[in-house]
């Protein structure tokens, strides 16, 4: 066994990350293209593999040897939360846009034509909601910053170019618009001068977060061209380096046993050194994610670094929207020394229309799994929508004067002053988005809509004259 030791500058005692002795496994895919070479794929009915093609010709379908092999229960399609999380089911188009797109493969219609009506349905699935392509969108010497995005006062989202992509693709993805192969919906940053450029400018910005697509995708030294210009102690505001990241679900191998696995966490280590802590925000949708010995040791070794690791997750329709399954799931990272982070409601775009779930019932999910986990699962919040003005938790339902309602606030606003401001919207039970509430109260709009009309123009108005 390897037992090489890391030690970066700052460090008392020399850190030692054992060697795994299995085998690393070559990272396979499989795409709409080939997926039919997947030998558990070929077993199931033709009307099944047809609609797989149908839906994956419209949104991106990609999955890996690792989950394929271990965590989906082939007998159980199509069923299976996984098989849902990373497999198309007819379902995810509407009925509209699956008969458009299946009539074209029905006859053998040229690639191009495929190509051109899949792009126009794409159109039609919101692709990119809640302001990110206008209101998100931060400039620099009245230059808009492609890859960038600053929603929140303290928080810069960055999305280095080689990193949109992920190991595999979840069906409800909210940012599926990175992968279909449109350029004017992709959002990337080639090198990250502009970056550090922005926040050497934005002391108020504590952190930043790398995301995608998935960072983690990325060799080692390659996220390092991203990372090491952070690490400058000119940007002494700047406290934590963040990456989302689906990899250690969907590729704990990449933590554990692929051939620069030691760098990256070498890498984490560095940042540690340098002062600022390391967020690793990761995202499991259902507690089978966690149950492998590979998905357990990559844990194990990022925590070791002294990073963190947060998790979150929307409340999805056929993958996890049961209270036990919650439960479950907190209660394995909590022991697993994971902190459970945020319940999001599915955002509305894509295939949005077959994952979501009511408000209503969401929050009851909710606070069933939480009130049967013990404080330290209590760390998490939610339901949450990341919706245009912010991040709005739904905290129940209650009664007031005789009318019933539901509670609200801000966990995140573009103005920080909405945060933990409550709010009150009339019950329904069929919303699923913050713009299906109405005011209660007899109130004509929500406190913040005004002033959220108003940042609008302002911010349309700088990214014009940029």
């Amino acid at each position: 066994m390897d037992m090489r030791s890391i030690s970066p500058p700052g460090r008392a005692r020399p850190h030692v990350f054992p060697k795994t002795q299995r085998d690393p496994e070559p990272f396979t895919y499989f795409t709409e293209r080939n997926f039919e070479n997947i030998t558990q794929v070929n077993e199931l009915p033709p009307e099944l593999r047809f609609d797989m093609q149908v839906v994956s010709s419209v949104l991106p379908f990609k999955v890996n040897s690792y989950v394929v092999n271990q965590l989906i229960d082939w007998s159980d399609i199509p069923d299976d939360p996984i098989f849902q999380l990373t497999f198309p089911q007819k379902g995810m188009l509407t009925e509209d846009h699956f008969n458009r797109m299946a009539a074209l493969l029905k006859n053998d219609a040229p690639r191009k034509d495929i190509k051109e009506e899949a792009n126009r349905i794409r159109l039609e699935l919101n692709p990119h909601p809640a302001g990110q392509t206008t209101l998100n969108v931060p400039t620099l010497d009245g230059e808009v910053l492609p890859g960038l995005q600053h929603k929140y006062r303290e928080t810069v989202l960055f999305f280095p170019a080689a990193g949109q992509t992920c190991h595999s693709y979840c069906t409800f993805c909210f940012r599926w618009a990175q992968f279909v192969g449109m350029s004017d919906l992709r959002f990337a940053a080639k090198e990250a001068s502009q970056l550090k450029e922005y926040i050497r400018r934005h002391p108020e910005v504590t952190n930043v977060l790398l995301t995608g697509g998935d960072p983690m995708v990325m060799k080692t030294h390659k996220l390092e061209q991203y990372v090491e210009p952070l690490l400058d102690p000119a940007l002494e505001h700047l406290q934590t380096i963040r990456f989302g990241t689906k990899s250690m679900a969907y590729w704990p191998q990449r933590f554990v046993n692929d051939p620069d696995a030691d760098d990256l966490l070498r890498m984490f280590e560095r940042i540690i050194a340098s002062g600022r802590s390391v967020a690793v925000m990761a995202h499991y949708n259902h507690h089978r994610e966690l149950e492998t010995s590979l998905a357990r040791e990559a844990v194990r070794r990022i925590r070791d670094t002294g990073a963190v690791i947060r998790s979150q997750s929307p409340v999805l329709a056929h993958i996890n929207d049961s209270a036990g399954v919650w439960e479950l799931m907190w209660r394995e990272q909590v022991r697993l020394g994971i902190i459970p982070y945020y319940m999001f409601v599915e955002r509305d775009t894509g295939a949005e229309h077959y994952f979501k779930i009511p408000l209503v019932k969401a929050t009851k999910i909710f606070r069933e799994a939480f009130r049967h986990v013990n404080g330290l699962a209590r760390t998490v919040r939610g339901p949450s929508m990341s919706a245009t003005p912010g991040k709005v938790e739904v905290t129940g339902m209650s009664e007031v004067n005789g009318e019933k309602v539901l509670a609200l606030r801000f966990l995140q606003g573009r103005n920080p002053d909405w945060v933990g401001r409550p709010f009150f919207a009339k019950y329904d039970e069929e919303a699923s988005w913050l713009h299906h509430l109405k005011p209660a109260f007899g109130q004509e709009k929500f406190f913040f809509e005004d002033e959220l009309a108003r940042m609008t123009d302002e911010k349309m108005k700088e990214v014009d004259a940029a």
